[in-house]
């Protein structure tokens, strides 16, 4: 099957789930990296990163969960879901947006103009993964 990469409505329903991994992915992120900027410590930028990643990938998929279970999901079934359809992109996501932090700030730092930088990377990378995925499976995280 090829894919058509011009289906509007589902270009809109994958740029909402992406939305929603997003908002999962930065809590969790820079929850974390605002956590190690402002307390001290010994650890590295790559593992303030890794840790950041890791905690965005937790709190996305909770709050997939949640949305799932809000409609009417298993709480099961939920947590399958968000973790198996969402995995992928929320790790390009992660990725994207550590990547982006890093190029601009030199490590893991949060600050006003950077943080819109890195959520449109976050945001840009996935959604051609979510759009496909979507289009090629009809699945999508939400």
């Amino acid at each position: 099957m090829s894919i058509v990469w011009n289906n509007r409505k589902n270009w809109i329903k994958s740029a909402h789930n992406t939305k929603w991994c997003l908002i999962g992915c930065a809590i969790g992120d820079f929850g974390t990296i605002a956590y190690f900027q402002f307390n001290e410590h010994s650890l590295s930028t790559l593992t303030i990163m890794l840790l950041a990643m890791l905690n965005g990938l937790l709190t996305s998929i909770m709050l997939e969960t949640i949305i799932l279970v809000r409609s009417n999901f298993s709480l099961r079934d939920a947590l399958k879901t968000a973790f198996g359809m969402s995995f992928i992109s929320m790790l390009a996501m992660e990725t994207a947006m550590n990547l982006t932090d890093y190029a601009l700030t030199g490590g893991a730092i949060l600050t006003w103009w950077v943080i819109p930088i890195a959520l449109f990377a976050g945001f840009l990378t996935p959604w051609p993964y979510n759009y496909w995925r979507l289009q090629k499976h009809r699945k999508s995280c939400h």
